[in-house]
């Protein structure tokens, strides 16, 4: 037999066991993106199939849709302030000031209305959704609704996802207003635009296929929000502690997959 180099057997072990790190990882990630899958198959079919609570479902838009407002405006009308300021700095170096307009109203419509909205409600609302209903599992309240012959996935799950994805997409139709709104009080008022120039600019470059991209990203991003929010609710456990990790996953994952989704769907409107 041949003897072994020294050393050469613990190089083996501590390769055997990041090997089977890698593997328990993807291991991992296949079973929660099964579960992943399965729970949101779920809760769409119980959004569609009888009965449907209305005053759930209104009560969630309530809370998605108004209550998010204010942080949502104040973030957009922000973006197109900033937005506005970078690009007439950038456009300056090549002459190109009257384009200001254009690139704020697109900027603010495909990309950084969905998105910069997305990302607010999924801190606000999918945290809000977490610790709900982590509290509610938690605490067993959700058995009790099985006890109870209540089906959670109707009661809890549907009406948050019904309310996310239909809500998201009007918050994201205000921010588009109100980001646009603030380039042009910049352009207006900070860089010296004629305010009737700007307006035309705007609307002569605005296509319609702008503006619903968007919203289709909107909707899917509250789907995404409520259904992370949801998900990591319904599956936290281990008392406050584990309440606290369902909400701060649920912030996470809503936040990664937004991202991911927008890429996805910008690929499917806009490559040639």
């Amino acid at each position: 037999m041949l003897a072994l180099p020294y050393g050469s057997g613990r190089r083996g072990v501590m390769l055997v066991h990041f090997v089977a790190g890698i593997g328990r990882a993807v291991i991992a990630f296949v079973v929660t993106t099964g579960r992943l899958a399965r729970f949101a198959g779920n809760g769409l079919y119980h959004c569609a199939a009888p009965p449907i609570y209305p005053l759930l479902i209104g009560r969630q838009m309530l809370s998605i849709g108004y209550f998010s407002l204010p942080v949502v405006g104040l973030t957009a009308v922000f973006t197109g302030m900033v937005l506005a300021l970078q690009v007439y700095v950038g456009s300056s170096r090549f002459n190109a000031e009257s384009a200001v307009a254009t690139i704020v109203v697109i900027g603010i419509t495909r990309e950084l209305g969905p998105v910069l909205a997305g990302l607010m409600v999924a801190g606000r609302v999918g945290a809000a959704m977490a610790a709900e209903i982590g509290t509610m599992r938690v605490t067993e309240q959700i058995d009790a609704l099985v006890t109870l012959s209540t089906n959670p996935f109707k009661y809890l799950v549907a009406p948050r996802l019904i309310a996310g994805t239909l809500m998201l997409p009007a918050l994201v139709f205000v921010a588009d207003i109100i980001g646009v709104l603030g380039g042009f009080l910049i352009g207006t008022g900070r860089l010296d635009f004629n305010g009737g120039t700007y307006l035309k600019n705007t609307f002569d470059f605005l296509e319609t296929i702008d503006v619903v991209s968007g919203l289709v990203k909107a909707a899917v991003f509250g789907f995404i929000v409520s259904l992370m929010g949801c998900y990591n609710g319904f599956h936290s456990a281990g008392g406050a502690a584990g309440v606290g990790r369902a909400t701060t996953n649920s912030v996470v994952s809503a936040s990664v997959l937004i991202l991911a989704a927008d890429y996805i769907i910008t690929e499917l409107f806009f490559a040639k």
